[in-house]
């Protein structure tokens, strides 16, 4: 049995050994980069598969008679065809328990960044310039409304870091939940973009959320409030942010996630002072890349032992 892993970037697979060489599961790094042709070469005569980026499609299932197990190394799993899989019997499984602690700590530097305008302050600094400017004005959070669209584990390990700081209210958007976290409001997207003073984003991209921030959300919007999005790119309408930062109809947004990564060197936001940019780094540290690379290959072998896998996606 092979176990291809799909995309490369980590110092050693030994851990993905590890787990799986008693099982009788030769690991092979077959790193396709993205390229759906070299994804279908490298399943052909694999029994699993872990991957994080590279799309692996229906074709590229079609044309795996071996394959029993996908395990997406992360959270989302809109690269993965789960329909052409389910219809095979394949198990896709994710991970979402390994970088929590670092997508949320990510998700709250970069609104404190943003409030507190240290990428414009530094930029004054270089320029030579001393002294705060009192345009655009500059509000403490204590007692301003915070607002979440998404309340999964992420968007709950935010929540609970932004609760100290004293927020007057905390309004969240989740379909799934039937009643508020203890001190929270239900509400719909709309209204968290009318009333919220900094949104955070931590929402699956599914039909329904893609593009949830649109033209008529940043158009709701406060002036001063701030957007981040460490969650999905495609949950915002890259256009529609540019323009409204361009524009000044909003404070400010931060985004680590994008529908095209990287976003290209014309991308509009790249231009803007009010917008901080960083690639896709949330999830990292080095805990977080050991407990990627086990929950992954568990998953795998789980699978593979006949066991139900923890997180499979698509039943």
């Amino acid at each position: 049995m092979i176990c291809a892993i799909l995309d490369d970037g980590y110092g050693s697979y030994e851990t993905e050994r590890a787990i799986l060489s008693p099982l009788g599961v030769a690991v092979e790094l077959r790193p396709c980069r993205g390229d759906a042709a070299r994804v279908a070469e490298a399943l052909r005569d694999a029994t699993a598969a872990i991957v994080r980026e590279s799309p692996v499609t229906a074709a590229a299932i079609a044309q795996a008679p071996l394959l029993r197990v996908i395990a997406r190394a992360g959270v989302g799993v809109d690269n993965i065809a789960l329909d052409a899989a389910r219809a095979r019997g394949i198990a896709v499984c994710n991970t979402p328990d390994y970088g929590t602690e670092e997508v949320s700590d990510h998700a709250m530097a970069l609104l404190l960044a943003l409030w507190r305008r240290l990428p414009a302050a530094r930029a004054r600094l270089d320029g030579g310039q001393w002294g705060v400017p009192r345009t655009p004005p500059q509000f403490r959070i204590r007692g301003r409304t915070l607002g979440l669209i998404g309340l999964g584990r992420i968007g709950a390990a935010f929540l609970r870091k932004a609760r100290p700081f004293g927020w007057a209210r905390i309004l969240v958007h989740d379909p799934g939940l039937a009643a508020p976290p203890e001190g929270c409001e239900l509400a719909d997207a709309m209204a968290v973009a009318r009333e919220a003073d900094a949104i955070s984003l931590h929402a699956p991209l599914l039909p329904a959320t893609r593009h949830i921030v649109n033209a008529a959300f940043l158009a709701a919007m406060r002036p001063h409030a701030i957007l981040v999005n460490t969650a999905r790119g495609a949950l915002v309408d890259e256009a529609a942010l540019a323009a409204a930062l361009r524009e000044g109809r909003i404070g400010g947004a931060a985004l680590d996630v994008f529908e095209r990564e990287p976003p290209p060197m014309d991308h509009p936001l790249r231009a803007l002072d009010t917008a901080i940019l960083t690639d896709h780094a949330a999830w990292y540290s080095e805990d977080s890349i050991r407990d990627l690379q086990s929950m992954s290959a568990q998953e795998v072998a789980r699978v593979l032992r006949g066991e139900a896998p923890l997180h499979r996606v698509n039943p």
